[in-house]
């Protein structure tokens, strides 16, 4: 699976920012929380809603833009 089924860009939802799909969580956040030292536990306890799935797809969507 890639990460075109995860990752969304939709104009009225954060003004057209990368997101997760059915969320209003920006794949720009949860990098900078990564970068932050933030580690997978911490983001899963604070955003339940994320699974491993939706992280791995954030990594591919960046690397490939």
């Amino acid at each position: 699976m890639g990460w075109e089924n995860i990752i969304v860009s939709d104009k009225d939802i954060l003004l057209g920012k990368p997101a997760i799909k059915g969320t209003r969580i920006s794949v720009e956040l949860i990098l900078e929380l990564l970068s932050n030292g933030w580690t997978e536990e911490m983001i899963f306890e604070s955003y339940p809603q994320l699974s491993q799935t939706h992280l791995l797809a954030i990594r591919k969507f960046n690397a490939e833009n």
